[in-house]
């Protein structure tokens, strides 16, 4: 099937859910025009360019031929037309040759390239975090060597972490930086499940990596960042030859098989340091938050093309009698549960793509709004949304694509559809940029003991708004959103307080309430974004502006979605509360070890 760009649905996400408007004092030259103008070009590019190949790179793969890793026909070409667009650096610094555009923008475009071929935008995805790294934590000769190299996307970056013993346990480490004599470093190592460690789409593959100094302290706090480029960079910024890095093997995966992921060997590899020594995994959190909310919208990107493909099926194979009309064979798409699942799935995506875009938008205030009081407020809002918005988005793009699958019927467990590839290459999602369980382990350690739940506090009083006026609404059914909204709400408050109590002389309890905490806080956070979008709909349509069905459409979604989604608020909140005594009591042998 040809892949559809949600531009309609993205200017409406920006603009209603996602309040994009608060960016126009410091970003004022992204303006509508400008949006609207981006998004279009995204949608061309992202649909004739990078679509096409989706199902060519999966059937085909990424190969190691004769110690070279190759990518699938067609992808070097298509990132040659992607860097000369300058869609690599739509929302980098100028002063580096980026665009300046706010990354929220940024996370639009890479949605819709995500939809289009998820394994092709791996590879700019770890780029855009590399560059984030490097922008604070690089020195002048680092930014000015590396930085406008990646911005064009002459060269790609790379994020090197995991290691066969440690996994996500990254005090394990074992990966050695060396002292050369002349300022630099020596790396010696390997890791392993490296996204496009190597390829022939550049000249140049730039590898930050975590790695330990001689005389480091033990664990994660002996950890430094180091650079470490494919080829030899001379100094005047040309390349030199062959460093001492390698992809010795690739994986076999369940999907995103047209991106290579590479198990990287380092032998006396020249490296710089970035940053301070045994700073390093602070400095790399920068790569990893970045990435994380990239990931998200991988999964916003994955289940909209999921939803598209299960879209149009339904309204091609027919089968059985219409439940309205009696017509046989219908539609399949006239069957009520059918629908039902279709309007559900179309919801839980605007309610992701709401919540990560809200996060950019937070982001690009805490980084570029002149208020500092709003830069520290926007701050806070970003570390509290970034952990939901990766796992809630990647949960449900698993979730999406199954549903996808079940339309299809038996149709969707054959490969011929296609429908199978979005679930195969969307259940990377919840594991990759630290898995879930651990976001929802730093949602309820770091991010609500922000100021002893402030940031919370917060959010719950920024959203009691939206509920009282979906209540106060004379549409009956903008009032049940609302009281919907608003128990999601009183949930938040009673989990959180439980939370707050346990993290302190309970852990184990907070622990084993962390992911269903997380789960309430994604659902009623999503539940906002579809009551923002239902008041500005119902508004237009009271005023008769625009597409008439399309807003009556959004008051639908966000009525299913707080019917089937925020009513199991008060549940989710019992799972938060439950405690970890069952889980204690449950030895290996009595669960059949």
């Amino acid at each position: 099937m040809s892949y559809k760009p949600p531009v309609r649905d993205l200017i409406f996400s920006l603009k209603e859910a996602a309040q994009f408007g608060r960016l126009a004092t410091a970003f004022p030259n992204a303006d509508e025009e400008t949006v609207s103008a981006v998004l279009d070009a995204a949608g061309a590019f992202t649909s004739e360019v990078l679509a096409p190949l989706n199902r060519s790179g999966d059937a085909q793969g990424a190969r190691l031929e004769n110690g070279a890793v190759r990518a699938p026909d067609g992808f070097k070409e298509a990132y040659e037309a992607f860097a000369r667009g300058g869609w690599n650096g739509l929302s980098a610094d100028q002063t580096h040759g980026g665009q300046g555009l706010p990354r929220a923008l940024d996370l639009a475009v890479y949605e819709m390239v995500q939809g289009a071929n998820m394994a092709f935008g791996l590879c700019p995805m770890l780029t855009a975090a590399a560059i984030e790294a490097l922008t604070i934590h690089g020195d002048d000769r680092q930014k000015a060597t590396y930085l406008p190299r990646l911005v064009t996307g002459e060269w790609t970056g790379t994020m090197n972490l995991t290691e066969p013993q440690s996994g996500s346990d990254l005090a394990a480490i074992s990966t050695r930086a060396v002292p050369d004599g002349a300022g630099g470093y020596d790396l010696t190592g390997q890791k392993i499940f490296i996204t496009w460690g190597d390829h022939d789409l550049t000249e140049n593959v730039v590898h930050l990596v975590l790695a330990r100094l001689p005389d480091a302290p033990p664990g994660s706090r002996g950890l430094s960042l180091f650079l470490a480029s494919k080829r030899l960079v001379n100094d005047d910024g040309s390349l030199g030859a062959a460093n001492g890095v390698k992809a010795a093997s690739l994986e076999h995966k369940l999907g995103i098989h047209g991106s290579p992921t590479c198990v990287m060997v380092y032998e006396n590899a020249k490296a710089q340091l970035v940053g301070a020594p045994n700073q390093g995994l602070a400095n790399m959190f920068v790569m990893m938050n970045a990435a994380r909310l990239q990931v998200g919208v991988q999964g916003v990107g994955i289940a909209e093309r999921a939803y598209q493909q299960a879209l149009d099926f339904a309204l091609e194979r027919k089968q059985g009698r219409s439940a309205w009309t009696g017509a046989l064979p219908s539609r399949i798409f006239d069957h009520p549960d059918v629908r039902r699942t279709l309007m559900l799935m179309k919801a839980k995506i605007e309610a992701a793509r709401g919540l990560c875009l809200s996060t950019a938008v937070a982001a690009d205030l805490a980084r570029f709004s002149t208020n500092p009081v709003d830069r520290e407020e926007a701050h806070m809002r970003e570390d509290l949304l970034t952990p939901i918005a990766k796992a809630w988005s990647t949960d449900m793009a698993v979730e999406i694509a199954s549903m996808g699958l079940q339309v299809h019927g038996g149709m969707g467990f054959i490969e011929e559809t296609g429908a199978a590839q979005y679930y195969r290459d969307a259940r990377i999602l919840p594991i990759y940029e630290g898995t879930n369980g651990i976001q929802a382990i730093d949602l309820m350690g770091r991010k609500l003991a922000i100021g002893k739940g402030r940031a919370v506090r917060e959010l719950v009083a920024e959203i009691f708004p939206t509920a009282a006026a979906l209540k106060s609404a004379d549409d009956a059914w903008l009032h049940a959103i609302g009281a919907r909204l608003e128990a999601g709400l009183a949930a938040i408050q009673s989990a959180s307080g439980w939370m707050l109590e346990r993290r302190g002389h309970a852990q184990p309890d907070a622990l084993a309430g962390a992911t269903p905490y997380l789960r309430l806080m994604g659902d009623v956070v999503g539940g906002w974004m579809l009551g923002k979008g239902a008041l500005a709909a119902s508004a237009r349509l009271a005023e008769g502006q625009g597409p008439q069905d399309y807003y009556r459409t959004r008051i639908g979604l966000a009525r299913i979605y707080s019917e089937q989604v925020l009513a199991q608020a008060p549940a989710l909140a019992a799972a938060v509360t439950q405690g970890a005594i069952d889980l204690f009591r449950a030895t290996p042998e009595a669960l059949g070890a």
